[in-house]
């Protein structure tokens, strides 16, 4: 049996929709179950997680928090695998570029946590997805401000993730021990971004960002983590177009611009209650 966690999230989900097109065994654990399709774990309380009878888990990273949050989320998660016998575990992390970025520290102490604990274990350093990207980079009234400068991101669609984590799902022990880079397999910058929208790129600063999200009633850790993507992006240190996702895949990877953009009109063409903060 497969296990993926946090099924009530979209990368999840997708990850499941992939396992049983491919018939395999699969079911999904969220804190946050609906009609009962998943089961109810919360890796905040110990004593709720199960995983008795799950050969394979696939650990999708466990919520934007703060890093204690989301280290002991992941710690009970492993300790409670190892207990009840799972024999392989697939982890979500972040991209090799990734330790530029604020919420990299969780996933790096996961992943030495895989690699000094009992089950086998691959590690999958997704990139940026170009969902996320498409909703940083929206334009308001024609213009682009967020300041990414000239610089970009190998952006990559959260489908092919899943569809990756999956196939290695299916057939873990070919993947022991190993730690893929998932990122795309080209830059996407804001001026892309404003070429195909016929909007305007006027990048601002990182001050005039940070007061934006000051004002945007998000969690006190969420600013840092959106200025860092900003700031990494603006100088470069995600443009890295390395890739292992094309050998799994056995394809290339889904245009990542094709898919910013078309997150970014959706973003545009809602009502003004509807759209987050744009960076």
């Amino acid at each position: 049996m497969i296990l993926v966690t946090g099924a009530s999230g979209h990368l999840a989900q997708s990850v499941l929709e992939h396992l049983t097109r491919a018939g395999a065994p699969a079911t999904g654990a969220t804190r946050n179950p609906s009609g009962g399709q998943f089961q109810y774990m919360d890796f905040d309380l110990p004593g709720t997680i199960n995983f008795r009878g799950v050969e394979t888990l696939v650990l999708v990273s466990a919520g934007a928090e703060e890093d204690d949050v989301v280290i002991s989320r992941h710690g009970n998660a492993i300790e409670a695998a190892e207990r009840d016998g799972v024999g392989h575990i697939v982890y979500t992390s972040l991209t090799d570029a990734g330790d530029h970025l604020g919420f990299a520290l969780a996933h790096r102490w996961t992943e030495n946590r895989l690699r000094s604990g009992k089950a086998q274990w691959t590690i999958l350093r997704n990139g940026l997805y170009a969902e996320l990207i498409g909703q940083l980079l929206a334009p308001r009234e024609g213009l682009i401000t967020a300041p990414l400068g000239q610089g970009g991101v190998a952006a990559v669609a959260s489908k092919d993730l899943a569809e990756a984590a999956a196939i290695i799902a299916r057939n873990p022990d070919k993947h022991q021990g190993k730690t893929y880079n998932l990122v795309g397999d080209r830059v996407v910058t804001a001026q892309d971004l404003a070429d195909e929208l016929g909007a305007e790129y006027r990048p601002g600063n990182l001050g005039e960002l940070r007061q934006a999200l000051d004002c945007a009633g998000l969690l006190p850790f969420q600013p840092a983590m959106l200025l860092s993507i900003h700031s990494a992006a603006s100088h470069g240190f995600l443009e890295g177009t390395e890739t292992d996702i094309t050998g799994i895949l056995g394809r290339n990877p889904m245009d990542a611009l094709g898919i910013a953009v078309a997150t970014a009109k959706t973003i545009v063409q809602a009502s003004p209650s509807e759209v987050s903060v744009q960076a």
